[in-house]
């Protein structure tokens, strides 16, 4: 489950947003900021006073540009929904047996289909993207649910407590993982350069063909866990999906400062908030079948 949206933020900032009423500042200048030292200056400033960027004067439109508050706001929402809808999920999957599964398949389906339907969409579709929200909250419940059924003692009666649970453990790994990449974005320890995104968007290709074919692999011979399983190999695909799913969020946050620094619309915080959303549940996700494979007793 890997971030559609990588690319996006850097084309539109280049051809100035189109279908977003309003082209922003799109000079030159502003098209190859992110390797210029002014453009880390602005940045600097961006942070420090995040509410105050606007078109400049003269600009075409006099839609207000996207702050890092629009950002976090639209964050907040669309994990909220996701929340609400895995829940929900969960709650099914455990109270009616055989809902879990259909849930699973409506959630997967329409995240990959909403998922690809707004990638070529030049204009924010925000129904849909809070319907892609919906969508993945229903995943994210079914199979957290599942997972916890198989590995927390559910089938055998002896429940393990809740701080021993895979689902918490696999929360809160993802929100060090997170807290960790930001930090390591923010201090400068780690830059993203245009050959830093080269090789993060190819391995991210290259592993979103591979988690199909594994896919594939797992319904066709009814394995848990598809190729690797629970040996070594499969842990090491785990560790390498964790690793790629974790330097995708520097992209994230490479995108957001890129999207504010060049002058996009407001609207555009939806896209940059589901974009976030998105690498953050994959790195849930990878981080749960990793411990369901250190776990499994097979």
């Amino acid at each position: 489950m890997s971030n559609p949206f990588l690319d996006r933020v850097e084309k539109d900032a280049q051809s100035g947003y189109a279908g977003f009423g309003g082209r922003g500042d799109t000079t030159p200048k502003a098209a190859s900021a992110g390797t210029t030292a002014a453009m880390q200056q602005q940045l600097e400033q961006m942070w420090q006073q995040p509410t105050t960027a606007h078109y400049p004067q003269g600009s075409p439109t006099r839609e207000r540009a996207v702050t890092i508050d629009d950002v976090m706001a639209k964050t907040g929402l669309l994990f909220g929904v996701l929340l609400v809808a895995a829940v929900v999920a969960w709650w099914a999957s455990a109270t009616m047996p055989g809902v879990g599964t259909l849930l699973w398949g409506i959630g997967l389906v329409g995240t990959l289909g909403i998922g690809i339907a707004l990638m070529f969409m030049k204009s924010v579709n925000v129904p849909l993207i809070v319907t892609y929200a919906v969508a993945e909250g229903l995943f994210v419940g079914a199979i957290s649910q599942s997972y916890a059924n198989a590995f927390d003692g559910a089938a055998t009666g002896e429940v393990l407590p809740w701080y021993q649970g895979i689902v918490f453990q696999a929360v809160l790994a993802t929100l060090c993982v997170f807290g960790a990449m930001l930090v390591l974005y923010r201090t400068g320890l780690v830059k993203v350069t245009q050959k830093f995104r080269a090789v993060v968007s190819m391995a991210l290709v290259g592993y979103f063909i591979f988690a199909l074919v594994n896919l594939v692999f797992s319904l066709v011979t009814q394995s848990s866990f598809g190729i690797g399983g629970t040996g070594a190999l499969g842990i090491g695909i785990s560790l390498f999906a964790i690793g790629l799913a974790a330097v995708t969020l520097m992209l994230d946050f490479d995108n957001i400062e890129t999207a504010i620094a060049t002058g996009a619309p407001e609207k555009y915080s939806w896209i940059l908030a589901m974009g976030l959303i998105v690498t953050l549940v994959w790195l849930y996700l990878e981080i749960l079948r990793l411990l369901g494979r250190l776990r499994s007793s097979d």
